[in-house]
């Protein structure tokens, strides 16, 4: 594979010539000048005097709570499609896209001071056509235009503002730009006027530079398997690779705070699933008990801070400064997901219910305000909202953030094991509620937070209850009292945006959050919530056997979606197969199995590369996507990729399936570069191949599912955190033959049975053996 390093220097290059009349770095991406964008978002509401006319441009017609927030700008916007393309062929224009979402503060921003503004948008119209993209909605867009604006300037984030040719080629781009020149910068309408003298001038060399481009991005797909090469002649991943990871790993962890890396701080769960699985493969060495120190220590941190809302639930996007306080306070439903499991994971291993009590406050969060009321879950909340109903402009962390005068006066009680002191005086004490507000000037370089307490937990309820004389137990009822009235007095303020959009793939993800903390948890409201959510899916995102990318709700709360739904991508597949698979494992019901390998053969018709191996981020079948991706970057979201590796390994146990287990190898391999040398980056994926290095122990259950001695194995299992396991009941509609034969062979008895590389214990009848078995301090002979 072609380094990036290299891919953008010679992109540079490119530039360079491209741009001869104009400073690249003035064209490209460069970390936001805070003192210059302040001056023009202090007015970004009113910073165009005249009244605009609200004419609705072709955005109206969609679904997307993004596009819709576009819908009445002057700009004469296009959504990604032919429409749009033909347009700019025929009259021979350059293309401005514009991608974001729509709980994007920043895209917020750039839409009130150049996107609102009448001049501006005039220079839009003409002299481009105008696409704006959810990138939410079309990851595929996204991930080709970002990868180009990365490699060109070495930053990337949104909004993303991309130039292209009619035929869809990248000549320049980035992120946000301010609406006027100052301080030797260019403003946007500069640049606009700019690139569109330069494309009336001298198109053919900008045309030609961005065939180069395109090369040299094409480069970046050609991974390590070159064609007609020999298997036997590739390099193989080493089978120790997660050593390489945990090192990395280890020398970015922040041992005061916990996380990983420099602020701005990401939860970073794919990193936290790895680290525990390390902490139970090596579970007696340094390496084992640091991972879990680790884990652990960074899921404290963040229940603590301020990324975590202790009024109303759920975490934060990231965290601005390193002790995890100040937040950027849009929620995502996939930080939601992925952080339940997380905390999940944790009780199993410590049984300690300060993590079980986090996971209930994530599914409480989302199903209060995360759920459709058929079953599917809602993408985000925005971070901005107004901070009072006569408010007309927004602040990010409005609804989340309090004076210490307001905590005051809503929490004007004496406490109840203690009528000499107040509610207030106990809750300002442990939350760190002071006066003047207790967010540092550099965590809020926009002066939103002046003033303003962001909640933190720095205290322990043991210090509390020494401070003001009181019990353990006390402090936490009176707490408890405090925050419910502060959720009351919150639910009056006006609520952030909500994005309704209800995407397949991070519906996948909580699928499996809700089904693993109702196994671990032994919650039944939670896996009937997931299966709901299965349901859901099934009946509104499975259109004549093609999975789509998402569901849209209209006015009146209903679901319905766009005129031309779009299909699916590869993260849409992998997660939704991986939560069936857990949905399977927590209710035992062959449908969600069944579910899983049909989509999985889907996937595979889909995305597969028969050539060079691993799964392709989108597929074929849209000629706009002029290039495609495999992923195998574990951020925000884990690859698809890696997840896919996790799905194989299992389904190739569940079904038996050859097709299955033939494509592990390859896929490993194709990215057998990247986790030798870039392991920590692939958290996800190396604890896949961890897992198949170190072979998967399957464990199968006989017997009618609504049998008490039944659900006792189940529970023995279901409890203990083990990620080589997996869980399968043995029946007549099991889809493996070794299932299959297993439960003729007890004929509705209950037992279980221990398998690993095709050989099965013979069965026990006890949790005790079950355990044993499980723990590996007995050994059974193995089943003929």
């Amino acid at each position: 594979m072609l380094g990036l390093r290299n891919v953008k220097s010679r992109i540079h290059r490119l530039w360079n010539i491209t741009q001869t009349a104009f400073p690249k770095s003035q064209l490209t991406i460069r970390p936001p000048n805070y003192n210059y964008i302040k001056r023009f978002q202090s007015s970004t509401v009113n910073l165009n005097s005249r009244s605009m006319e609200k004419i609705k441009n072709r955005l109206a017609q969609e679904r997307s709570p993004y596009l819709l927030q576009h819908a009445e700008n002057p700009v004469q916007w296009y959504p990604w499609g032919d429409e749009a393309f033909e347009k700019a062929r025929s009259e021979k224009k350059l293309i401005f896209l514009s991608v974001g979402y729509s709980t994007c503060h920043w895209c917020h921003v750039m839409e009130h001071e150049s996107f609102e503004n009448q001049d501006v948008a005039a220079v839009m119209n003409e002299h481009y056509v105008n696409i704006k993209v959810d990138r939410e909605e079309r990851p595929d867009v996204d991930q080709l235009y970002m990868t180009f604006v990365q490699a060109a300037s070495g930053q990337g984030g949104w909004p993303m503002s991309v130039f292209l040719t009619p035929d869809l080629k990248p000549i320049g781009g980035g992120t946000y730009y301010p609406p006027e020149d100052a301080y030797g910068r260019p403003g946007f309408k500069t640049i606009l006027l700019h690139m569109a003298k330069r494309w009336k001038s001298d198109s053919k060399s900008m045309l030609e530079n961005s065939s180069k481009m395109m090369k040299i991005l094409n480069d970046t797909t050609a991974f390590d398997i070159q064609l007609g090469t020999e298997l036997s002649n590739i390099m193989k991943p080493n089978p120790k690779t997660w050593i390489t990871c945990y090192s990395q790993l280890q020398r970015i962890y922040d041992d005061e705070w916990g996380g990983f890396g420099m602020p701005p701080k990401f939860p970073q769960p794919t990193i936290l699933d790895f680290l525990f699985h390390i902490s139970h493969k090596m579970s007696k060495s340094y390496e084992g008990k640091k991972s879990l120190e680790m884990a652990l220590e960074t899921l404290q941190k963040m229940t603590m801070g301020g990324i975590h809302d202790h009024i109303g639930q759920g975490f934060a996007r990231y965290s601005t400064d390193e002790k995890w306080h100040v937040p950027h306070f849009e929620k995502m439903l996939y930080d939601q997901a992925q952080l339940a499991v997380s905390y999940t994971t944790a009780f199993q291993i410590t049984k300690h219910e300060q993590y079980s009590d986090v996971v209930h406050d994530i599914l409480q969060y989302v199903s209060r305000d995360l759920s459709h009321k058929l079953g599917g879950f809602y993408s985000a909340e925005d971070a901005d909202s107004l901070p009072t109903v006569d408010s007309t402009k927004k602040r990010e962390g409005a609804f989340c953030t309090w004076t210490q005068e307001e905590v005051k006066t809503l929490l004007d009680q004496p406490l109840d094991s203690n009528p000499d002191i107040k509610l207030s005086e106990l809750f300002c004490w442990h939350f760190s509620v002071l006066p003047n507000g207790n967010v540092r000037p550099d965590s809020d370089p926009h002066g939103e937070l002046l003033g303003q307490n962001v909640l933190i937990e720095f205290r322990s309820k043991e210090n509390t209850a020494k401070k003001f004389q009181i019990t353990v137990e006390n402090v936490e009822k009176e707490l408890k009292i405090a925050k419910s009235i502060l959720f009351e007095a919150r639910k009056k303020r006006p609520r952030p945006h909500l994005d309704n959009k209800i995407i397949t793939s991070w519906n996948g993800l909580m699928i499996t959050a809700y089904a693993r903390a109702a196994s671990a948890l032994n919650v039944e409201e939670y896996k009937q919530r997931a299966i709901k959510a299965a349901e859901f899916l099934k009946t509104h995102a499975w259109n004549n056997s093609v999975l789509l990318r998402s569901c849209y709700v209209n006015d009146i709360g209903d679901i319905a979606n766009i005129e031309k739904p779009i299909a699916g991508f590869l993260n849409d597949y992998a997660f939704l197969i991986r939560g069936l698979l857990d949905l399977y494992e927590c209710t035992l019901q062959s449908k969600w199995l069944k579910w899983a390998d049909e989509l999985q053969e889907q996937q595979d018709e889909l995305f597969w590369d028969k050539e060079k191996f691993g799964y392709y981020s989108s597929s074929d079948k849209d000629p706009s996507i002029i290039l495609r991706f495999k992923s195998d970057h574990d951020g925000a979201e884990p690859s698809g990729n890696s997840i896919s590796a996790l799905n194989l390994l299992r389904l190739s146990i569940l079904t038996e399936k050859s097709e299955y287990r033939s494509k592990i190898d390859p896929l490993f391999l194709a990215f057998a570069g990247r986790l030798s040398g870039s392991s920590s980056a692939l958290p996800a994926l190396v604890s896949a191949l961890t897992l198949h290095c170190d072979s998967i122990t399957s464990v199968y259950v006989t017997g009618d599912l609504d049998n008490p001695e039944l659900e006792a194995l189940l529970s023995a299992i279901r409890q203990r955190y083990m990620p080589n396991l997996v869980l399968a009941h043995a029946d007549e509609n099991s889809l493996s033959e070794l299932a299959k034969g297993l439960g003729i062979a007890e004929n509705g008895k209950v037992a279980a049975y221990v398998c690993k590389n095709n050989t099965c214990n013979l069965p026990v009848h006890s949790t005790e053996e079950l355990i044993a078995l499980l723990d590996g301090r007995v050994e059974s002979p193995a089943s003929n």
